[in-house]
């Protein structure tokens, strides 16, 4: 399963890789007591844990819907990606203070080497830059029409002043309840700003290692440090904040500012006289969902007004939509 599809096999060569790469670093570390050296490994076992996740999210989302979850397992990305950036946040926050507390107190490191070992390292995470470049700029998780994925959900209700009673009404489901195909566009980006990051941390090592290794200078290591950490908290900050809007349910932000220009376009449709509590989320990444109410006159062209709402939404990129249609007599 992992290795017939391009993108997860792509995933589990580079896991491979790094986390034997990490080991190494992790070792060499230890060995000469260099933080700086510790966290970036740290952070590469950080990165196979998104590269995991990542395989993962693949394998499962695939998974097609039941009676239990009726949108299947899509929101297994989203899982997948807040709890490998919640680990990461920790990680970024433990490396800080550790190198604030060795600015003040400069341990003796074992430069011997060290320049070699940072050099791979930055070796292997340009593998993974060059591997993950392309997922990340046009990777849409084989959807026929992205439109925009980072979405988030919060409800609006609107309504629009029409508080008649209302005849009988009709449930209409615009999709049909068939598997939405699922997105690996938020892990991807995830794992390529994770990338990115530790390739600058190894720079930083690099620079470090220098330092030691030709001035001797102890206090390069635990700025090194410093500056990985950030790093760590800066690349993984946006995927735990859209990770968190999304489970939010969050109004998507991909459409959400032209929202209200399709509530008038839907006001503007013949035979309607209202509409209600309009909900729209994003379900994963790159498929947003919606459900409203729309009031219209008893005499109205019911299969026209259906259709037009339909293509209102459709145009700006909601995958699934419900309608709820209501007579007003």
């Amino acid at each position: 399963i992992i290795l017939s599809e391009k993108t997860s096999r792509n995933l589990f060569l580079f896991l491979c890789l790094n986390f034997s790469f990490a080991f190494v670093e992790l070792t060499f570390g230890i060995y000469s007591n260099s933080l700086g050296l510790i966290s970036d490994a740290f952070h590469m076992f950080f990165d196979c844990s998104a590269l995991v996740a990542g395989l993962i999210a693949v394998v499962v989302s695939r998974r097609p819907h039941n009676e239990r979850y009726s949108y299947g397992y899509l929101r297994s990305e989203i899982i997948a990606g807040f709890l490998n950036g919640v680990f990461l946040l920790f990680v970024g926050f433990f490396v800080f203070a550790e190198a604030i507390e060795r600015a003040f107190q400069p341990p003796t490191v074992k430069h011997e080497r060290l320049l070699f070992v940072s050099i791979m390292g930055f070796l292997v995470n340009m593998v993974g830059i060059f591997a993950f470049q392309h997922g990340h700029g046009h990777s849409h998780g084989g959807h026929g029409h992205s439109h925009g994925g980072h979405g988030h959900s919060h409800d609006h209700g609107f309504d629009n002043g029409n508080t008649n009673s209302f005849g009988h009404s009709h449930d209409v489901s615009i999709e049909e309840s068939a598997d939405i195909p699922g997105s690996q566009q938020k892990i991807m980006h995830g794992i390529f700003l994770h990338v990115l990051a530790d390739t600058l941390g190894s720079v930083g090592v690099i620079v470090s290692s220098y330092l030691l290794t030709n001035y001797g200078w102890m206090m390069a290591d635990p700025i090194c440090s410093m500056f990985i950490a950030v790093l760590i908290v800066i690349s993984v900050y946006p995927l735990v904040t859209d990770s968190i809007s999304i489970l939010m349910q969050r109004t998507p932000s991909s459409i959400e500012h032209v929202l209200p220009t399709c509530y008038q376009q839907i006001l503007s449709v013949g035979g309607v006289l209202s509409y209600h509590e309009p909900h729209f989320w994003t379900l994963c990444s790159n498929v947003s969902v919606g459900t409203i109410r729309v009031v219209i006159d008893p005499n109205a062209n019911y299969n026209m007004i259906l259709n037009e709402v339909r293509h209102i939404f459709t145009r700006i990129g909601v995958q699934q939509l419900t309608v709820q249609i209501e007579y007003q007599y």
